[in-house]
């Protein structure tokens, strides 16, 4: 064999020998990423296992029908996203006891059932500025419906982030909605997707009944995610937050930034 074919076969000997520990790489790493995957899968079942769901959920006095599979499930992945494992959710809940002094005698003044005080922190969250649609705010109103509502909006001015303004806002408009839909989960989920839209869902699946209609991916989740709010925000201790928020303590400043 000469120096040059004995060359060649080195090579591919070579090229034969890196496929080789190519592919078995491959099947190291597979087996690597498995493990990772069952291992989240199992701390995923861990948290659902925490929650108890013997409890009934509900929004506005309407109980979430947890006899359903589908239903069932979507409010445990919503419980699972605020948890405690979600920082943002605990900054939430701080919130919350600030807003909630100032929103809850306007809701009730004008017809609201309470459970609405947990929309803003759904809608809006921790949002600063304008989204992109254009809508801002603890209600996160659009300027031209904001403008409907009697809120002013331009010239410098934006009572969008008046809590006290934009709520009373709100409260009109999710008011009109109930009057046309005749029920306070379908006026939350229309104030997500819009009157028109929501009115056409209910036609088009001949179905009044949210947990049963079927929305896009953020108005599907909407209600459930605001109930899991609710429910996080009751009971913090039961999802993994160790401090309880006494709305006795606030103080007259904590108010004052939100006037």
């Amino acid at each position: 064999m000469t120096k040059k074919e004995m060359t060649k076969k080195h090579l591919i000997t070579c090229s034969v020998m890196g496929v080789l520990a190519f592919i078995s790489g491959l099947f190291i790493c597979g087996k690597t990423d498995t493990k990772k995957v069952a291992r989240h899968k199992a701390e995923y079942r861990f948290i659902y296992a925490k929650n108890d769901f013997t409890n009934d959920f509900s929004f506005a006095d309407e109980a979430v029908p947890l006899n359903d599979k589908r239903i069932n499930q979507k409010l445990r992945k919503s419980l699972v996203r605020t948890s405690y494992s979600h920082i943002q959710s605990n900054i939430l809940q701080e919130e919350a006891i600030k807003l909630f002094p100032i929103i809850e005698p306007i809701l009730k003044a004008n017809g609201i059932p309470e459970d609405f005080k947990y929309m803003p922190l759904v809608e809006a969250g921790l949002k600063s500025g304008v989204s992109k649609r254009g809508s801002a705010g603890w209600w996160q109103f659009m300027p031209g419906t904001a403008r409907t509502y009697g809120l002013k909006v331009g010239h410098g001015r934006d009572e969008r982030y008046n809590i006290r303004k934009s709520t009373i806002a709100a409260c009109k408009y999710l008011n009109e909605l109930y009057a046309e839909f005749n029920s306070w989960t379908l006026a939350a989920a229309a104030y997500n997707i819009g009157e028109i839209k929501m009115a056409r869902a209910i036609r088009e699946q001949s179905e009044d009944n949210y947990f049963r209609m079927h929305f896009n991916a953020e108005t599907g989740s909407y209600l459930y995610r605001i109930i899991a709010m609710k429910a996080i925000i009751e009971r913090p201790q039961k999802y993994g937050y160790k401090k309880y928020f006494n709305l006795d303590n606030l103080q007259p400043a904590d108010l004052m930034a939100f006037n």
